[in-house]
């Protein structure tokens, strides 16, 4: 039997909402939750729509944060199904989007609204903030929300972020925080020359390499009780003329830190710094910080939907820092509490994305019930 979850996933799916088009989905969950008495307003900002939509006034404020946005298909001969057309096969729920993250958009809102019609007086307030610019820049997307928030004083006690963080099944991971990440875009300046007269010329290829190695060989700091140590990774390396016989003039260098809370973004630029120095390098050196990183340590958000996933289930969840950046990082500025679980993530961003049916149910169930557990404290 198709349940209601079940339903309003398809229907989130159907609609080709490519970063960042929202293609409609905002409207649907005002249409639903606008009759239990949610207010709403929708900020629209570089062709980005961000939905903030909220019921009651009270503390604790507890916040459902997602994106309607999805990547883009790949190649459509490459899907055995419309990656717009949401297909059940074999009790999996075939498009794009089904788990990353229209499924968690639908448990949020069915969740919502069982969880009010069962207790239309209860106390403190929710709310959900939907972007349409999570899978993009993410400029004009959940980071706007958040500024907006922080200036009208509406900022949340509690936030779930519906991210795919189950790995094996359902509810045996949530992210507890993320690292940050950092990247850089290093020159360094050589001397172009012709290759049988290295004397006349400078090979910056040759001068890098030493603090190349020394960069990769550093110990950034040994990470926590919560996160592994600071990675830095090189992700390009370019230099050259394209001929066999010409030294190059310089060499850029992409590199990426992802880093924990042992480490700041001004720490590891002065190290880096000091490295390129040391080695006396003649060099440009542009930065990019693209996220902090955040970290929630256990406690009474982590508590509650923990409580939750082990009821709706039988799984108790590990507490996880890994993988990328998410949104969680622009709302832990403004929420002292902000922890991500969502549905598996075999699938994300791959072609013949899916979710199995089965986790639907029990994936509304989590969200109730941690609202339940937040809100309705015995």
């Amino acid at each position: 039997m198709e349940t209601t979850v079940l339903q309003l996933a398809k229907d989130l799916i159907a609609r080709p909402s490519v970063t960042p088009d929202d293609a409609g989905c905002q409207q649907m969950i005002i249409e639903r939750l606008e009759p239990l008495g949610f207010e709403w307003q929708v900020m629209a900002e570089g062709g980005v729509n961000n939905l903030w939509i909220r019921r009651g006034q009270a503390r604790p404020l507890v916040v459902f944060a997602g994106h309607t946005d999805v990547v883009p298909t790949g190649p459509l001969e490459r899907w055995n199904t419309d990656p717009f057309q949401p297909t059940e096969t074999d009790g999996y729920l075939f498009g794009r989007g089904a788990s990353d993250m229209k499924s968690s958009i639908a448990a949020f809102v069915v969740g919502i609204e069982e969880f009010v019609r069962a207790h239309p007086d209860h106390p403190g307030s929710i709310a959900l903030l939907i972007t349409s610019d999570e899978e993009g820049p993410a400029i004009h997307g959940t980071v706007k929300v958040c500024e907006h928030l922080k200036s009208t004083g509406e900022t949340p006690d509690f936030c779930v972020v519906g991210e795919p963080t189950s790995v094996n099944h359902l509810g045996d991971t949530i992210k507890n925080g993320r690292r940050g990440s950092l990247s850089g875009k290093l020159t360094v300046k050589g001397k172009q020359g012709h290759i049988a007269y290295p004397h006349m010329a400078i090979n910056p290829i040759h001068r890098a390499t030493p603090a190349i190695n020394d960069l990769i060989a550093e110990l950034w700091d040994h990470g926590n009780d919560y996160f592994p140590a600071t990675s830095f990774q090189i992700s390009n390396i370019h230099a050259g003329t394209g001929a066999g016989n010409v030294i190059p003039g310089d060499i850029v260098i992409d590199f990426n830190f992802r880093f924990c809370t042992e480490s700041t973004p001004q720490s590891l630029k002065d190290r880096v710094e000091a490295i390129l120095q040391r080695h006396e390098l003649t060099y440009e050196l542009d930065w990019n910080l693209s996220g902090l990183p955040f970290l929630t340590p256990r406690g009474e958000l982590s508590d509650a939907l923990s409580n939750a996933i082990k009821a709706a289930t039988g799984k108790t969840p590990e507490l996880s820092t890994t993988g990328g950046t998410s949104d969680g990082r622009f709302i832990a500025q403004i929420c002292p509490q902000v922890i991500e679980f969502g549905p598996t993530n075999a699938t994300i961003h791959q072609v013949n994305e899916n979710i199995e049916i089965a986790q639907l149910e029990p994936l509304k169930d989590v969200y109730r019930l941690t609202l339940q557990n937040l809100l309705l404290k015995t």
